[in-house]
């Protein structure tokens, strides 16, 4: 039986994914901790909450972004007041209905609980390559497309 805490943590994460398929850097942003981290698929780092809202914001306005479709692989407590997400994520091209393989990912997310509330202090999204290893990516796309 899944705990409450772990369920919570896949909400949270849920809600980043939402907000960046909806292209809501504030609704994004409000998710992390003052102090959180977001690292990007192109290795751009961006610390607070308000530095990921102003990083967010024109890339949302002025950039087609793809939807995330992604599964969660595994929810790990670190502590009473700290958990760990890790989940596999693909994206759909604007104007496509099919996964693109070339920017699958492994998302990895570190929530605390202050005063009662989870927050994320670091959210990373690392480019799934696999480099030589072209059946890992078609396994994960394939494990990805079972969730369209």
């Amino acid at each position: 039986m899944e705990s409450s805490i772990s369920n919570e943590i896949k909400v949270l994460y849920q809600h980043l994914i939402e907000a960046w398929n909806n292209r809501n850097a504030s609704a994004m942003a409000d998710l992390f901790a003052e102090d959180g981290e977001i690292i990007g698929f192109d290795g751009s780092q961006e610390m607070g909450s308000r530095e990921i809202y102003s990083h967010l914001k024109p890339i949302f306005e002025n950039h087609p972004t793809a939807p995330f479709v992604c599964k969660v692989k595994g929810v790990h407590l670190l502590s009473d007041n700290a958990a760990m997400v890790r989940a596999i994520a693909g994206m759909i091209p604007p104007g496509q209905s099919d996964l693109n393989p070339n920017v699958n990912a492994h998302q990895t997310l570190v929530a605390i609980n202050s005063d009662g509330k989870w927050r994320i202090q670091l959210f990373q999204n690392t480019p799934a390559q696999f480099h030589g290893r072209p059946e890992l990516v078609e396994q994960m796309t394939e494990e990805l497309r079972e969730l369209l």
